[in-house]
């Protein structure tokens, strides 16, 4: 095995006992700070992703641990202050009251596309609700015109089997 191949195989392996062996506390930590058991799974889950990304660096430390922690503990901190922002503006301006609740077809839509995986749904939303072309979501994800093209036709044909439906085949402007 060529060294750098074996330094990442030896960087998972040490990240992958790291997560095991700490997940359960982290998420507990954050669970007992936040209340919220969804969210703090959400944060530790964030934070280990972090974690990963510099995982060269973090797996030095005397205690990576904290860090994973401090920093789930900072998006639980920034999330209460989104819903505090949020129900402050609510309580500033009200209710839309030109909204209604969702119809029929727009929960059945959003929740097939929940089940698609991300990037699928990414391509999706983007094209088909922001009306963005193939070319500017290739931009805008850093993602090759192909693949975003690609991603669409898979996104449309589950979204057609999820939704018990046939959509018209497109044609996708670059």
């Amino acid at each position: 095995m060529e060294p750098r191949r074996e330094a990442v195989v030896n960087a998972e392996d040490s990240f992958e006992e790291f997560y095991r062996s700490t997940r359960h506390r982290v998420v507990t930590v954050l669970y007992a700070l936040g209340g919220d058991l969804g969210e703090a799974q959400d944060a530790a889950q964030e934070a280990y992703v972090r974690a990963w990304q510099r995982w060269s660096k973090i797996s030095a430390y005397d205690d990576a641990e904290a860090w994973v922690r401090t920093v789930g503990y900072r998006l639980l901190v920034n999330r209460w202050r989104k819903i505090r922002n949020g129900l402050s503006a609510y309580r500033r301006h009200g209710a839309d009251s030109a909204t209604g609740p969702p119809s029929e077809d727009t929960v059945a839509l959003v929740a097939a596309l929940r089940r698609l995986p991300a990037e699928q749904r990414q391509a999706v939303v983007l094209h088909h609700l922001a009306d963005l072309s193939v070319l500017d979501i290739s931009k805008q994800t850093g993602t090759p015109t192909g693949t975003v093209k690609a991603r669409l036709a898979r996104g449309r044909k589950a979204l057609a089997v999820l939704l018990d439906t046939s959509f018209p085949e497109e044609v996708s402007h670059a």
